[in-house]
């Protein structure tokens, strides 16, 4: 056994066992229960989290891959090491809280190489009481003269134990499957993939795995593994080893073999692991926001503002209507848009999306003309798009622009100053955009850095012509919504619409608690809940929506976005006494509890609304009825609120009886509780009325 004589001050340790080879530089989060620990084995540099005195990532080296140079991943030693901590709160413009605490030990070291080409970076540790994260800082230096192609990077991830894993495949085009749950020796991504019905293209490089990727030890220890301040970069996947329980990082990269093409200086993104005791903890971490800059837009709320929205959308999923002109159905009419606004501006909703608007949808799928269809400014000819937008603008409604690219993204660099020229004309203040489709320029992939750059190109030029982005078929939330507070929310995971045509059936029931706990960890998500008519019928046969209409309530709550989607029909919530909750929950918080739950089987949450002493809770559930009893003790003492409760009732079963639901009105106080049993793929929605 080696000694070590160790120095210990706020937070930080410096260990050694005489030997150049083997100094150790440890630093530990604020609470001091997170350790990471950095060591040079052998002139390879290597890293250990440890938690509560037990380890969680044993032993894992770091390193890199290069076109034309040797791998940068032996003969390094530390030149200089720098500690420091920081506290400070900063305010979200909106979020799932008002005010976040940013409170870390940062340990920085700086390694070189011995010999030639003698390259030298930093690598920083920042350790927070939920996790930690780290990034590679590579400064201007003789050994990067020109441009630096990186191949691959070697960041290890080695666990201690088989643990429980909810996970998809490391797929770098598309994010939109379901979860599996399995021991982390028994993951497989080849058998997750995606032959039937999708949205995109899919493209497997390994037995891989997408992150947020989510897991539970066997003395129940939740971790999630993700990055932050994706900027500039190729996206992360993991490659897994099933046999030695370890991960190392898998970039995407191109067809030509390209990950990351840059030059020095240059920062990577940060990669990150949660760490909690409690699976709420996860979705109560903002260690990700924090690993990202501040506010670079400053003060966005004079044109964003966080809102309900109805739409132009399901009607196309449930062949209803069509996004396309020439078929004589077309869905995007003046007529039907102005219905639709009329109905927000009664409702006191914030916009309207329409899809369909624009020419080019006769083709938009045809791979010989996707290129060259959508110009994002040419309306069809029964769509008066600006006519439309003075008309919501004097009820206060906003149209909210759709740009199907249809993966022509070339094409939309080209053409996105105009467009954004136009809804900057017309007050449109947000955009949904969609990436359908293999990428053009050949090659690219949605998740590698040339489309990385792109989204950020849209945030970028969306804050020039004040828009804020809502994306769909994205690159994964990684936390710029703070740097960038018009990145509002995105998708990124098997959406609703998928229940109304998946060739599978609908989503099963654990597909929500379960995203809760992995893409939720993400960043915000734009599930357009609010399904009523959940036997889809007229317009679907034999394809239920697994899902009670209270769940449906629940998930206003539990799935957290900036914008939240009415999305079914207008129709189906005319005179529907349970639409009420739709219209009084709120979309923007000054703090959140997670109140109770578990990846895959429920999730029960509660919100502030920001500006209020209101309250909303969400709760929903997998296959396995739950019975349940909300206890109120987060509620301000000495206040008394109207209780209005939205629960599956008796009968309530989700493919024979889903909209059954019991609403009761109550006065209650911080001291009471309130019976909420969830029925099988169901839930429960209580807005709480301070007196």
């Amino acid at each position: 056994m080696k000694n070590f004589l160790a120095l210990f001050l706020a937070g930080f340790i410096l260990a050694s066992c005489g030997e150049s080879d083997d100094m150790a530089y440890q630093v530990q989060s604020p609470d001091s229960q997170i350790e990471v620990t950095f060591m040079t084995l052998g002139g390879k540099p290597a890293y250990s989290v440890s938690y509560k005195g037990k380890t969680q990532i044993d032993t894992s080296y770091l390193g890199f891959e290069f076109k034309d140079q040797q791998p940068l991943a032996g003969n390094l030693s530390v030149t200089k090491n720098q500690l420091s901590s920081a506290d400070e709160t900063w305010e979200m413009q909106w979020g799932e809280q008002r005010e976040v605490r940013n409170q870390y030990n940062e340990l920085r070291l700086t390694l070189q190489e011995s010999e030639a080409p003698n390259r030298t970076f930093d690598l920083v540790f920042k350790a927070y009481n939920d996790g930690i994260g780290f990034r590679y800082e590579f400064p201007e230096q003789e050994a990067f003269p020109g441009e630096v192609v990186i191949t691959e990077e070697l960041s290890e991830f080695n666990l201690t134990g088989d643990h429980k894993v909810w996970w998809i495949p490391g797929d770098w085009d598309i994010y939109e499957y379901l979860y599996t749950e399995s021991k982390f020796s028994k993951i497989n991504a080849y058998d997750m993939f995606i032959e039937g019905d999708h949205l995109g293209q899919v493209k497997l490089n390994s037995n891989a795995v997408n992150t947020p990727v989510t897991m539970k030890s066997d003395d129940g220890i939740y971790l999630s593994f993700h990055e932050a301040d994706l900027t500039d970069y190729a996206g992360m996947t993991l490659k897994v080893d099933t046999s030695s329980l370890s991960m190392v990082s898998e970039l995407v990269g191109n067809d030509a073999g390209i990950k990351v093409k840059t030059k020095a200086p240059f920062v990577t993104p940060w990669r990150t692991i949660q760490i909690a005791d409690r699976a709420g903890d996860l979705l109560e971490s903002k260690l990700i926001v924090n690993l990202n800059d501040p506010n670079e837009l400053g003060d966005i709320t004079s044109w964003f503002k966080p809102m309900k929205y109805i739409g132009i959308w399901w009607d196309m999923h449930l062949n209803r209507r069509t996004w396309d002109y020439a078929s004589g159905n077309h869905g995007a009419t003046t007529e039907y848009t102005k219905e639709l606004i009329d109905f927000a501006a009664k409702n006191d909703m914030g916009g309207v999306l329409v899809e369909g608007w624009n020419t080019g949808w006769e083709t938009w799928t045809d791979p010989n003309m996707r290129d060259t269809i959508f110009d994002f400014t040419t309306s069809y000819p029964d769509y008066n798009l600006e006519y439309l937008a003075g008309y919501g603008a004097g009820k206060g409604v906003q149209i909210i622009m759709h740009h199907e690219t249809s993966g022509a993204v070339a094409r939309y660099e080209e053409r996105m100053e105009p467009a954004y020229q136009l809804m900057n004309k017309l007050g449109i203040h947000s955009v949904k955009t969609g990436y359908v489709g293999t990428v053009i320029p050949d090659g690219e992939y949605h998740h590698g850095q040339w489309m990385v750059n792109h989204y950020q190109n849209t945030l970028n030029t969306g804050a020039k012509y004040q828009v804020a982005i809502n994306m769909h078929e994205p690159i994964k939330a990684t936390g710029l919504r703070r740097t960038y507070p018009n990145a509002i929310s995105r998708e990124g995971a098997r959406g609703q619409e998928y229940n109304a045509w998946a060739g599978e059936g609908a989503s099963p029931p654990s597909h929500l608690p379960t995203i809760a706990f992995t893409r939720m960890l993400s960043g915000p998500f734009d599930y357009t809940p609010g399904i009523f008519n959940l036997s889809l019928k007229p317009y679907k046969e034999d394809h239920p929506i697994k899902s009670t209409l209270a769940l449906q309530l629940g998930l206003y709550v539990n799935i957290y976005s900036p914008i939240q989607m009415a999305a079914d029909l207008i129709d189906y919530y005319k005179g529907n006494p349970a639409f009420q909750f739709i219209l009084d929950v709120g979309v923007d918080w000054e703090q959140s509890k997670v109140l109770d739950g578990e990846p895959g089987d429920f999730l029960v949450t509660a919100r502030q609304e920001k500006g209020t002493d209101d309250w909303f809770v969400g709760g929903m559930t997998d296959e396995n009825a739950r019975p349940y009893t909300l206890k109120l003790d987060f509620l301000e003492a000495g206040k008394t609120y109207t209780a209005k409760v939205y629960r599956d009732a008796d009968d309530t079963h989700y493919l024979d009886n889903p909209t059954a639901i019991d609403i009761v009105e109550m006065e209650v106080t911080k001291s009471d509780e309130i019976p909420v049993n969830m029925k099988e793929a169901g839930g429960f929605a209580v807005s709480l009325i301070a007196k």
